[in-house]
Order: C-alpha cells, then structure tokens, then sequence
C-alpha cells in the first residue's frame, strides 16, 4: 500500500526558506531605488556608483553628452621657437611659412623671417632681439582697411 505524501506546502512549513536554499535566492528583487543615480547617497546600502574623481569611466559630476557646434572650442594649431629652429631653420636670413599656426615663444630666436597666424608677445620679442621678424598673415588686412577709414574721416571733415 502506496503512504501518504503530504503537500510540499505543508511540509516546508516553518522552513526559513521554503526549500530556495540561502535565504536571498528566491527572495523579490525589492526596492533598487528607481532609475539611474536615483537611490545612492549616504545611505545608499546597496546601490554603489563609483564616483571617486578620477574615475573617467563613471563620470558622476561634471557635464556630458552632445554638444553643438557653438560650444566646441577652435583648436589653434601651435608650435614653438625650438621646434621651428631644429626641424625647419636652416641658414640665416630663411623665409619660413606657417600660417596655420601660433607661434608660441618656447626656445630662444633666430635670424629668420616667419609669417605665421599670430604669435605670442614672447615669441615676437624672442625674435626681434635675435635679428629675426615675426609677421602675421592676418595683420595686412585689418592695417589696409584702418588706413582706408582714416583718409574717408579727414575727406569728411574738409
């Protein structure tokens, strides 16, 4: 004769865990403290977002994300006295173009002629105090035009 079995329910009854093993296995997920950032802070127990400050993976602070073209800055191409005097001067007296580029004044000057986009107070001093020029491609035109608004203001007042 076959015994009786009683039901599963009825024999895990009092059972901790209802046969699921350790007690968090067949528990619900319960609160995670909603989307994203949401439900860290000080008291946060068990949603830990990395936010040391070198972390570049998690970036926590700070802004991200798309930018518009207005917002990206110009990227001005740059190069030094030292660079432009080891890798392009060599004699004096030497017409070098650059005017793509700043003229930063890293490195001492030489006798040369650079026509450049701008360059800094340091580098032009540099320069001149070697015998060198520095000139700036962008220069002439705003010198021609301040000329031409001269002569138009004193035909105006005779």
């Amino acid at each position: 004769m076959k015994t009786h079995k009683r039901p599963k329910t009825s024999r895990l009854r009092g059972s901790k865990t209802a046969g699921w093993g350790f007690r968090q296995k067949h528990k619900g997920h319960g609160n995670k403290g909603g989307f994203g950032m949401a439900g860290t802070g000080k008291r946060g127990d068990h949603k830990k977002v990395p936010v040391k400050k070198g972390d570049k993976k998690n970036r926590y602070f700070g802004k991200q994300g798309i930018t518009s073209k207005g917002t990206e800055r110009k990227r001005v191409n740059t190069m030094n006295l030292s660079m432009i005097k080891e890798n392009l001067f060599t004699k004096d007296n030497v017409k070098i173009e650059l005017k793509k580029y700043k003229i930063l004044g890293v490195g001492e000057g030489f006798k040369a002629e650079i026509t450049a986009m701008s360059a800094s107070k340091t580098a032009i001093a540099k320069m001149e105090k070697a015998g060198g020029k520095i000139i700036l491609a962008g220069e002439k035109k705003s010198v021609k035009q301040y000329v031409v608004k001269e002569k138009k203001a004193e035909e105006a007042k005779e």
